[in-house]
């Protein structure tokens, strides 16, 4: 017996969540945890006996999967940003403030500030690293630099 996705997800996703958090008490991880049921449902071959079977099945992944995530050792040597800051020396507060505006930046503009910066390299080698284009490093570098100089002005206002 095999349902389809569609059907599974709206009759177990709130099932498979609630279960997913429990183990992890983390609700990214644990939307994860879900995703990852589906998806191994859905790449599965596996035929189910009937509806019980396959709910236990979900269950038993998702669990599984929740309790491998709980064991990572990145989530175990987690630290949050804010535990983070406070370990760093800085010189005086305009850096650690900047430092903490910085760390507000979207992913991508933060590594190319981070990069250009702060481990002074060119921008040659910045888009050899994260395999962009050069110009896809300026860009983002013009769009971080301005995201900062707007919270800075805010900051000031």
């Amino acid at each position: 017996m095999r349902q389809s996705l569609e059907e599974l997800i709206a009759c177990h996703q709130k099932s498979l969540y609630t279960a997913a958090f429990s183990v992890c008490r983390n609700v990214d991880d644990a939307n994860d945890v879900v995703q990852d049921t589906f998806i191994q449902y859905y790449t599965s071959k596996k035929q189910f006996r009937d509806k019980e079977h396959l709910k236990a099945w979900l269950l038993r992944v998702a669990i599984n999967r929740a309790r491998d995530i709980s064991r990572s050792f990145w989530k175990r040597n987690r630290i949050s940003i804010e535990e983070c800051m406070e370990e760093i020396p800085f010189e005086n507060q305009e850096e650690h403030d900047l430092l903490e505006t910085v760390m507000k930046l979207p992913e991508k503009y933060r590594e190319v500030i981070h990069l250009y910066y702060y481990e002074e390299l060119s921008v040659k080698e910045i888009s050899e690293i994260l395999r962009i284009t050069e110009g896809s490093v300026k860009m983002r570098l013009s769009r971080g630099r301005k995201f900062l100089r707007d919270v800075v002005k805010e900051e000031e206002s």
